[in-house]
């Protein structure tokens, strides 16, 4: 297994002193947005729920196909040994923050896929710009590669697996406090109240600052660990409403807090409501 040389989280500051070192940075946001500014060096590969990191089929947000998604790595020029920085786009006004959460999504999947050595930019694109640093216009190609890899597919499980796993893991609800409880609904992904039977609550919001950066990791570690439980080997499962925020807190617990054995339920409460679980979430009423 490829060895970090690189944190899970880095620092525009971090970026600018090693754009020459040799990292791949892709750029996630819109393809007019990066045509319009980027970091230097930065290739494009736009996150979107039809791409190269994502299959939006009969769920919202699911892993590609393993060829396809093999394909789409060595497209853009990745080795298994390759050091990537993910640059993800700032959530649009008045929406929530599920954009912050897009570039954690696809270095899941990329690790998925056996390119381990990546990071995510703290802050994105946005806090790049704000602190007036070098962009450029000139689009910059990647050269393929061939890219073939197995694919870690135990980390990424099915609703059953779920159900058979209550009481024996601890089930992690990523989504807002609100909809964990019932007050509201994420219409978009599931209509209905409440959560999965054993859940608890820990939302991935509460992990960003302001500006979009990341609190700090003691800070993380804290709420890990008083929902979670400090036991670093036992079964965890990350789920929120289609995938984005159980990448996010699959992402954290293994990648900077070192837990060591976490699933990500990729379906989510979309695919729990989909397939007829509509007696087993605990609601809350009136």
């Amino acid at each position: 297994m490829t060895t970090r040389t690189i944190d899970p989280f880095v620092s525009t500051d971090w970026l600018q002193d090693h754009l020459s070192d040799g990292l791949v940075v892709i750029d996630l946001r819109l393809a007019e947005q990066y045509e319009a500014g980027h970091i230097p060096g930065a290739i494009s590969e736009p996150f979107s729920l039809i791409s190269a990191w994502a299959d939006s089929g009969e769920l919202i947000l699911e892993l590609p196909p393993a060829a396809q998604l093999l394909k789409s790595i060595g497209d853009c020029g990745l080795t298994a040994a390759s050091r990537v920085v993910l640059v993800g786009p700032a959530p649009e006004p008045g929406n929530p923050p599920y954009a912050l959460a897009d570039p954690v999504r696809v270095a899941a999947t990329l690790i998925y896929a056996g390119v381990r050595n990546v990071a995510v930019l703290a802050g994105g694109h946005a806090k790049w710009t704000a602190e007036g640093k070098d962009i450029e216009t000139t689009s910059n190609e990647p050269t393929p590669v061939p890219y073939d890899s197995s694919v870690d597919d135990d980390t990424w499980i099915s609703t059953q697996y779920v159900k058979d796993h209550f009481g024996k893991a601890v089930l992690i609800d990523g989504r807002d406090p609100d909809v964990y409880f019932g007050v509201s609904i994420e219409e978009a992904f599931a209509d209905m109240r409440g959560h999965i039977p054993t859940a608890r609550c820990l939302p991935a919001v509460w992990v960003w600052e302001a500006d979009g950066t990341y609190r700090p990791a003691e800070v993380i570690g804290a709420m890990a660990t008083g929902v979670v439980g400090q036991d670093k080997d036992q079964e965890v499962i990350t789920y929120c409403g289609a995938g984005g925020y159980a990448a996010l807190w699959w992402y954290l617990l293994t990648q900077l807090l070192g837990y060591q054995n976490v699933k990500i339920y990729d379906g989510s409460m979309e695919a729990w409501v989909d397939e007829g679980n509509t007696n087993a979430v605990y609601t809350w009423t009136e």
